[in-house]
């Protein structure tokens, strides 16, 4: 794979992405808004965000990762000059969330479901989604529609350690879940499969699981106790206003036509499979 990738934003995900593209042959630029704060990976050039006009203008593929803000997409605000100077510039991988779709009372979304946004959070997400989508009059938009992220450094292992982990019971309500190297694994699928035009993409496992299940699974394979349920009830009295807001919506994402789109199946299709993985990867780097 050839190319000069550009990532507006280097942070979990967008560090998946970059050194995946990097093995796979690209040249890759990462920004960050404080880059001495940031340790990229090897052989990643990282720049300041407010510096990366001219990286921009000469890419041939960008990867937003940055969160909208009041005022708008950052990209676009700071580097809508570049953006229109880039002749090289053949696709653009916007990451949204699937916090757009809203709540569905349990029921299914996929990749054709309307936006129905339930909070200021993912309205900005939405208004940032249409705003990526005129940039397709002149090259391939996709929407990268992530589920919730997990994986090394970033899963319900952690929270085990911590003591921290809570085991909520709001039967019936199940989450969509991504790990961070299939976004990765997708991102590249995405690059390679594009043509022209606007493609909604959702990065989501095969198998939307409840919080208590996976925290239990997790306990398992540790070898410990999972921690005790808890009704929902109760513990929304000590949840901040985020965590409310993921609890208020319940959906299951569907993600058949994304495959099908990219030609690709997830590594760790399920949090079984991904939890597997980030054990095995806890373990290499304990004993490396």
């Amino acid at each position: 794979m050839t190319g000069h990738l550009v990532i507006a934003g280097l942070g979990y995900s967008g560090a998946a992405i970059a050194a995946a593209a990097r093995d796979a042959g690209m040249n890759v630029t990462a920004t960050a808004r404080n880059p001495a704060g940031k340790q990229a990976p090897d052989g990643i050039t990282l720049i300041p965000f407010d510096d990366a006009g001219d990286a921009i203008a000469a890419a041939t593929h960008l990867v937003i990762t940055a969160s909208p803000t009041e005022a708008g997409d950052p990209v676009l605000i700071r580097h809508h000059a570049a953006l229109q100077a880039a002749q090289n510039l053949r696709w653009i991988g916007y990451c949204s969330t699937t916090g757009v779709y809203g709540d569905h009372a349990g029921g299914a979304v996929d990749e054709s479901t309307p936006p129905n946004p339930g909070t200021d959070r993912t309205k900005r997400r939405v208004t940032a989604e249409r705003a990526w989508c005129e940039q397709a009059r002149h090259r391939a938009v996709d929407i990268l529609r992530l589920a919730g992220i997990y994986g090394p450094a970033r899963s319900v292992f952690d929270d085990l350690s911590a003591g921290v982990a809570r085991r909520i019971d709001k039967p019936d309500h199940k989450f969509s879940r991504i790990h961070v190297e299939d976004i990765a694994h997708g991102t590249l699928a995405a690059i390679a499969t594009a043509t022209s035009g606007v493609r909604i993409l959702n990065f989501s496992d095969d198998e939307p699981a409840a919080s208590a299940v996976v925290i239990a699974y997790a306990a398992t394979l540790l070898g410990i106790a999972p921690p005790p349920l808890i009704p929902f009830d109760d513990a929304k009295r000590s949840m901040s206003p985020m965590a409310l807001s993921f609890w208020s919506e319940n959906r299951v994402v569907l993600n058949r036509q994304t495959k099908t789109q990219l030609n690709l199946a997830w590594r760790y299709p399920t949090y079984r499979e991904g939890l597997a993985a980030i054990m095995d990867h806890q373990s290499r780097a304990t004993n490396s």
